[in-house]
């Protein structure tokens, strides 16, 4: 029971109500209309506050004002830059001012919305993108072709993630991923002759064929992970042995909005943040989990937040210039012993989850073509260069052809590769890194099998 002090202590309690419409919000939101009534009436608190029964629903009006959060754009081409600002030289930098609506904070300072880029940083991104969309393209093709079998998932729509984080670290920093990875193998240095090669089983294939769709690697890059939401953990492992070793250097440890539910990714959260390793989660929220909207799998759709006391930023992940600064401010962050931070990438595939879905049932069409038409990475950049005259029409129509030619060239070299051999010591093979393995190994098959 309170003193006769109580509506005096109450009304403090209440003084930063605001008045929306003809309701009163607070911070004690669930109860301040009981609260407020109490005050009213001069009474007392007693148990019956807490007597099981309902209240009468009230009519409310929301001010939208009031309640309006800006929300992050997945405008591919909202970053603005002055015609006569941009240079001559391929190399000598100038600013891109980023949308306001590009980014969105938690328990963080946003990144500088002024971006430092060159020419030929801009024309090297908008190949990269053009490039990885032009081997999906192909692995769709091999697909349906029945030459490439099994699981396959493909980023077409996504370009602008792995291609603006790879503009955004070093070849010294590492990042690991889940199934969908090819752009990120090809970012991190691997051919498209070895990524088509492993996804048709070759040997000459990025993991001599073995690993298919979801194993892909690099230097630098360690998968293509099968297991959801099991490359979490082992990227902040990678982020510990950085630590370790005294490097400044991070890991992106990516992660679909799917598998953010699994217990494991907050498990790698509270170690990173126990350790305070340079760790960048980043969620690449493309709205769906297989066929599963975000809102019907997930309480909390704010992922950026999800990591409770580390830090969080939101970007809008169809613009390669946006996904460059968070993840180059994300990086500063956690390289200066700040520890991790989680990233949500507002991202959209324009396919299936995989080659087995359509990817329309749990989707319209409009839905789709939407996308493509108006927030297309690609065509987003590609629009920003032109109007900033950083390239000429025949110019860029240049830089197509050769992504073109570069990429249908490996594509096709990777055809001519021949199957392997049917053979029983081939699943034997390949146990150890080329080069380190030892002179003899038993117990592969029954003839060195020994029983005691």
């Amino acid at each position: 029971m309170l003193n006769g002090s109580a509506p005096a202590l109450l009304q403090q309690h209440f003084s930063s109500a605001i008045s929306i419409g003809e309701f009163t919000c607070s911070s004690f939101a669930c109860t301040t209309l009981a609260t407020t009534t109490y005050i009213k009436q001069n009474k007392m608190f007693s148990r019956t506050l807490t007597a099981g029964r309902a209240a009468g629903l009230q009519k409310v009006k929301i001010g939208r004002s009031v309640l309006a959060t800006r929300a992050v754009t997945t405008d591919a081409a909202s970053a603005h830059a002055e015609k006569e600002a941009v240079p001559e030289e391929d190399d000598k930098p100038f600013q891109v001012r980023l949308s306001d609506e590009s980014f969105e904070t938690y328990e963080l300072d946003p990144p500088s919305y002024t971006l430092d880029t060159t020419k030929k940083e801009l024309k090297q991104m908008y190949y990269d993108m053009v490039a990885t969309r032009r081997m999906e393209m192909a692995a769709d093709r091999l697909y349906k072709e029945k030459k490439i079998r099994g699981f396959c998932h493909l980023s077409t729509g996504q370009e602008a993630v792995a291609t603006g984080i790879e503009h955004a670290i070093t070849k010294s920093d590492d990042v690991i991923t889940a199934y969908r990875c090819h752009g990120y193998a090809l970012m991190r240095g691997a051919t498209v002759k070895s990524i088509i090669g492993e996804l048709l089983g070759r040997r000459e294939g990025i993991a001599y064929g073995k690993g298919g769709s979801m194993h892909m690697f690099a230097k630098g890059f360690y998968g293509g992970n099968g297991i959801v939401g099991a490359q979490v953990p082992v990227g902040a492992g990678l982020a510990f042995a950085h630590k370790y070793n005294g490097n400044k250097n991070v890991t992106v440890a990516l992660y679909g909005d799917g598998a953010s539910n699994q217990g494991q990714v907050f498990e790698a959260f509270n170690m990173a943040k126990l350790w305070n390793l340079p760790v960048l989660f980043g969620c690449e929220n493309n709205k769906y989990g297989m066929g599963t909207s975000m809102n019907r799998s997930s309480a909390l759709t704010d992922y950026y937040k999800r990591g409770q006391y580390i830090p969080g930023l939101k970007v809008n992940g169809m613009d390669v210039l946006a996904v460059k600064a968070a993840v180059a401010h994300a990086k500063e962050h956690a390289v200066s012993g700040n520890g991790p931070l989680v990233l949500e990438y507002l991202t959209y595939r324009y396919g299936g989850h995989s080659m087995s879905d359509p990817g329309t049932t749990y989707r319209t069409r409009e839905e789709i073509q939407r996308m493509r038409s108006t927030n297309d990475p690609i065509a987003g950049l590609k629009s920003r260069l032109l109007d900033w005259e950083v390239v000429s029409e025949e110019e860029l129509k240049g830089i197509d052809k050769q992504a073109r030619k570069d990429v249908d060239g490996e594509v096709a070299e990777a055809e001519k590769m021949a199957a392997p051999e049917a053979s029983e010591k081939i699943l034997f093979e390949d146990i150890y890194v080329r080069g380190s393995e030892p002179e003899y190994m038993r117990g592969r098959t029954v003839d060195e099998t020994y029983y005691y």
